[in-house]
């Protein structure tokens, strides 16, 4: 695709306040393939006063009506979906079959999930002699990553429009193309002018701008919990509402009962997807010490077979990242069963699917998210110090538990301090919240969970 050379405001593509420009590269072979504009505090106000200007029309369009924009918004996507796809996999570097089939045709069913939501949810209840309203909370200032551009644009977008909110979108400064492409298709499906808005830059810069600006009402990040605790801490000044969606280092508990090769199959699969650029990836594998070292080779015999079939991480600064977290692994003992921190490839930021074996909940690895193809296998002995080892941390993002009994597994993950919890393998379901305990976040995503952050009640008593 060809970069737009300006920002989204008001229903129309318009020069950047300023002359500095952002690089994309594509990571699979360091070439630069798009320039977007770096936006400035000065771009940032155009836009937030554009969402201000046509929140009060769109609040008040009816719902079905906003769900008739929303559902042409989805079948843009669907058009565009190849040229989207295509885009992702330049950006990012997922394989074309991943961005086909996870960054483009998940967020499509999010997309179409809040077309029927904002057609059928309960804007106003009746509580005894009160009529309670659901009214939208106002200007949204969304800021969003670059692992999964559109999905992470979409779980946002979607449901404030739902609301009869107005948005200001700064996506992350990797992936700004497929922010472009997802404004053009707004535009497309008619969405009014202002009702959507977008700024491409640098995160200490417009994000910054867009989190501080006094006319937001509410700030919706999906990202790292050390910039989360600075947007939480700059809108609780401002006493503006805020969703974060932050990190994540998921236990995956195999307990004695379970498929193990099926369990371990899985689980590794669940790593290695998107190079394991997931926040929710479950990276810590947690096994009985009788079945332990039957685990450790199964996930090494798993891990080896993507080690062709995964793309790069996403820039320079993550490989390193990734990699200084492998050499650490193995300073501090644990035993390196696949993988490392070389690549194969002799060009673009590539990782091994890395496995360790011997890995204690101490470790480094063990505890920080490494955002990359890096699996911990870890030992328990006994359900008791499971648990405690898959709550022995800050985050609380997901999970899975696997038994041989559906109940014993349930009965586990009832247990857990976690948002969501894959039950034997159980799918990914675009209608259920999807957030975290802990640092993992504030607030919930998709489905009615989701639409409900962007709301505010009022109550009227008869």
């Amino acid at each position: 695709m060809k970069a737009q050379d300006g920002m989204y405001i008001d229903g129309a593509w318009r020069p950047a306040a300023g002359p500095d420009m952002i690089e994309v590269v594509n990571p699979a072979d360091e070439q630069v393939i798009g320039r977007v504009p770096a936006g400035t505090p000065e771009d940032v106000d155009a836009a937030v006063r554009a969402a201000r200007a046509a929140l009060t029309a769109w609040a008040a369009t009816p719902p079905a009506e906003r769900a008739a924009r929303i559902s042409a918004l989805r079948d843009v996507l669907v058009a565009r979906q190849d040229e989207i796809a295509e885009t992702v996999t330049a950006e990012l570097g997922s394989p074309l079959s991943f961005s086909q089939s996870v960054q483009v045709g998940l967020p499509i069913l999010v997309a179409g999930s809040y077309a029927e939501l904002a057609a059928t949810y309960a804007f106003e209840e009746r509580v005894g002699n009160s009529t309670v309203h659901h009214e939208p909370v106002g200007v949204v200032g969304a800021i969003t990553p670059w692992n999964y551009p559109l999905h992470q644009i979409v779980a946002k977008v979607a449901p404030a429009l739902a609301a009869g909110c107005t948005i200001v979108l700064k996506p992350a400064e990797d992936t700004p193309l497929t922010a472009q492409l997802f404004a053009e298709a707004v535009h497309e499906a008619g969405v009014p002018a202002g009702v959507f808005n977008l700024v491409t830059g640098l995160g200490p810069v417009a994000g910054q701008a867009l989190a501080e600006h006094e006319d937001v009402d509410l700030v919706s990040f999906t990202g790292s919990t050390a910039v989360g605790r600075q947007i939480g801490a700059t809108a609780g000044a401002a006493v503006k509402r805020v969703a974060l969606e932050l990190g994540g280092k998921s236990a995956n508990v195999i307990l004695p009962s379970a498929d193990l090769a099926k369990a371990v199959n899985v689980g590794v699969a669940n790593v290695m997807a998107n190079s394991g650029q997931t926040c929710s990836a479950w990276t810590r594998m947690l096994v009985h010490a009788e079945r332990y070292e039957e685990a450790v080779e199964l996930a090494a015999a798993a891990a080896v077979k993507y080690a062709d079939r995964i793309g790069p991480l996403v820039n320079a600064k993550q490989r390193a990242r990734v990699r200084g977290y492998i050499d650490k692994g193995v300073a501090e003992g644990a035993r390196l069963v696949a993988g490392g921190p070389e690549s194969t490839e002799p060009q673009g930021y590539f990782v091994s699917p890395t496995v360790f074996a011997d890995v204690t909940p101490e470790m480094t690895i063990a505890k920080e998210e490494i955002f990359g193809p890096v699996l911990s296998v870890i030992r328990y002995e006994d359900e008791e110090e499971a648990l405690r080892i898959a709550n022995g941390t800050v985050y609380g993002l997901a999970g899975a538990v696997w038994a041989g009994d559906e109940a014993e597994a349930v009965a586990f993950a009832r247990r857990l301090d976690t948002g969501q919890v894959d039950i034997n393998g159980g799918r990914f379901n675009p209608l259920a919240p999807f957030g975290g305990y802990k640092q993992s976040g504030v607030g919930r995503e998709l489905g009615a969970h989701g639409l409900a952050e962007y709301l505010q009640t009022k109550s009227l008593q008869f």
